[in-house]
């Protein structure tokens, strides 16, 4: 696999940090699964790979909107 360097501004790099660190510290404080959450986490485990949208395909449905 070939090795790329991305130019990125600091800020944002920071900004992406302390989002992730957001996203973590709210995950982890959310404890265990809701009923609600285990069931739709199982509905969505039984929808197969054909039936899902490829990212492309969701980008052109926004921009045809």
């Amino acid at each position: 696999m070939k090795t790329q360097t991305v130019a990125v501004p600091c800020d944002d790099l920071t900004q992406l940090k302390n989002d992730v660190a957001l996203i973590k510290n709210l995950l982890l404080d959310e404890g265990p699964l809701t009923d609600w959450a285990k069931n739709e986490l199982e509905e969505s485990r039984m929808v197969t790979d054909s039936e899902l949208l490829s990212s492309k395909e969701v980008r052109q449905m926004i921009l045809d909107a």
